[in-house]
């Protein structure tokens, strides 16, 4: 099947899912976000396939979800319409941590928002040893689609991140708390994620679905489900609500172009010049 935005291929056991927005650093488009949901759901039917591996096309593996397309949206969408549109976004981060199969995700270079979101959702992320990491979005004004974050580093981490929207984590930083797996040098990535979904994709299958339906369940336990739907309850309202900051910031970027309101952002914050 032909796709827009990403590609799918099966490398024996192994269903190799691939951003494909190169010249957009993957910027995750709507049309990218109903391409991997039906992804997903297909590699959940085949049987064939037993392990998901997520990586990016290009310099980058995701700068996270695509602003220039949101332009013509700012003036016409509601609560109603950015509930709607967002809950598709949701569901597609969390189809990773939900799928059956296990998922690993294979970065390098930037790793931000939305793309980061996808990437820690996964059951396993290996990072090329450059990978620089981020939650971005409150510097754009925006919130945290899937907030997952706090679930896999801890409260203390998450909100230093998110608070100061420090895009520029090294990849030694987030394995040191707990966002990554495993560091590997710059252009090993996808042999490394391959080795590793090769040798998990030797497991039973029934069982492997089972331990992690387990690992989840524990998690559903201490109410992470109910916790990211009421996360994106407020996300939606964030993304709704409009404020000085967040007016100027669409004013630039419709004016000027994404870069220029990037640019005025982050003199606000000191960085870059």
């Amino acid at each position: 099947m032909t796709y827009e935005t990403i590609t799918f291929e099966r490398q024996g056991p192994v269903g190799v899912l691939t951003l494909n927005r190169p010249d957009k650093l993957n910027a995750i488009s709507q049309t990218m976000v109903s391409e991997i949901r039906g992804v997903l759901k297909e590699a959940e039917a085949d049987d064939d396939v037993r392990v998901v591996v997520l990586n990016g096309a290009g310099r980058a593996f995701s700068a996270g979800f695509d602003l220039q397309q949101s332009k013509p949206y700012d003036k016409e969408k509601g609560v109603a319409e950015w509930r709607e549109m967002l809950i598709d976004d949701f569901e597609m981060i969390i189809a990773f941590w939900e799928l059956s199969k296990p998922t690993i995700s294979a970065v390098h270079g930037y790793v931000l928002a939305g793309g980061f979101e996808m990437a820690i959702s996964c059951d396993i992320t290996i990072a090329a040893e450059s990978t620089k990491f981020g939650e971005p979005e409150l510097k754009f004004g925006a919130g945290i689609v899937a907030l997952v974050l706090p679930w896999i580093t801890g409260p203390k981490q998450a909100k230093e991140m998110l608070f100061t929207g420090n895009d520029r984590i090294p990849a030694d930083r987030a394995l040191q708390i707990g966002l990554i797996n495993k560091i590997v040098p710059d252009g090993e990535h996808m042999d490394a994620a391959m080795a590793m979904a090769r040798d998990i994709a030797v497991m039973d299958p029934a069982k492997l679905a089972m331990t992690k339906q387990s690992i989840n369940r524990t998690y559903d336990r201490m109410g992470m489900r109910d916790a990211l739907r009421e996360a994106l309850d407020m996300d939606v309202l964030i993304t709704a609500l409009k404020t000085p900051e967040g007016e100027e910031f669409k004013r630039i970027m419709n004016e000027q172009g994404l870069k220029a309101a990037v640019k005025w952002r982050d003199g606000r914050f000191g960085v870059g010049g």
